[in-house]
């Protein structure tokens, strides 16, 4: 299902990102949703575009609007440029809400830990835990001041709780950061990738345990040079496809009509996962643990490629 929604505000927060307010077209009420949750907009570029909901106060009802902050990317696939095109009044179609990164049940503290506009999520996160009376400390890291997104809105609203972070004067210091986490906190990131990894690697090191430790990858990972064709073997039916450089799995098999799940797109939401039963993996993911990507014995199929020229995958 995919509803129509018209743009009633687009506010400039940096020189290259935007908050974007919209309502339903035609008037109905909207679906709630919980903190990370994201809607994909079709925007008429190549695939679909999420972008997470964004609540500076946890909604206590049904939403009147919802509410995105984008990035132009000028060098990316066009979704965010033609998002910054939009002029008030025009009409999108999106998806319901989702939600692949959400926050834990429970009163265990959280250590919030984003990067860049990877912000988004986090803020409705610190605010549903300001509703709920829940401990959290919210770390936003940054190249500059400049380019930080909503920083007076988040020190008034957050106070205390918010450390920003620059890259240009005080970098993040992740090892602190995370190793000051209060006894069964759970920590969230959502960030470009190498933050993610970083942050995975000091969990590990620290032997948090891996159900506290999510994460989200805020950009579609992009193809790397020297990536090599390869071919997929469907288990249960024996069908064998070719993988070209510019293409993913799920791509692939999608377009030939092989029934396969997933959401994201990214390699940060699992719901791709598929066991691999011969070939080894090329894991891009943000998901798997390293033990897990050693076993080679499961890969995300939206983002995962091939060292082998083969994989055979149990579809």
């Amino acid at each position: 299902m995919t509803l129509k929604l018209t743009l009633l505000d687009k506010t400039p927060v940096t020189d290259s990102i935007s908050l974007f307010r919209f309502a339903p077209a035609d008037g109905e009420e909207l679906s709630g949703y919980a903190a990370g949750a994201h809607v994909d907009f079709d925007m008429g570029a190549p695939g679909l575009r999420s972008y997470s909901l964004i609540d500076f106060v946890a909604p206590s009802g049904g939403p009147d609007t919802y509410s995105v902050a984008v990035q132009r990317e000028d060098k990316g696939q066009g979704g965010s440029v033609a998002m910054h095109a939009l002029t008030l009044g025009a009409q999108v179609s999106v998806s319901l809400p989702k939600n692949d990164f959400a926050l834990h049940d429970g009163d265990a503290p959280a250590v919030l830990l984003a990067g860049g506009i990877g912000v988004t999520p986090i803020i409705s996160f610190a605010a549903e835990l300001t509703r709920r009376g829940t401990e959290f400390s919210l770390h936003y890291a940054t190249r500059s001041a400049a380019v930080s997104a909503f920083g007076d809105v988040l020190r008034d609203r957050f106070g205390a709780q918010l450390q920003q972070w620059h890259d240009d004067c005080t970098p993040i210091d992740l090892g602190r950061v995370i190793g000051s986490a209060p006894q069964g906190a759970h920590v969230y990131c959502c960030g470009p990738k190498g933050m993610i990894d970083a942050v995975r690697a000091q969990c590990e090191t620290l032997g948090i345990p891996g159900d506290h430790v999510h994460f989200e990858l805020f950009t579609t990972p992009q193809a790397q040079s020297g990536d090599q064709p390869f071919e997929v073997e469907i288990s249960s039916t024996g069908q064998v496809f070719d993988i070209p450089a510019d293409k993913t799995i799920v791509d692939v098999l999608e377009e030939a009509g092989v029934d396969v799940i997933f959401d994201c797109q990214r390699g940060d939401c699992g719901i791709c996962q598929t066991d691999v039963l011969e070939g080894e993996p090329d894991h891009r993911d943000v998901v798997l643990s390293d033990a897990e990507r050693a076993a080679g014995n499961v890969m995300q199929i939206c983002v995962s490629r091939a060292k082998s020229a083969r994989l055979v995958l149990d579809l």
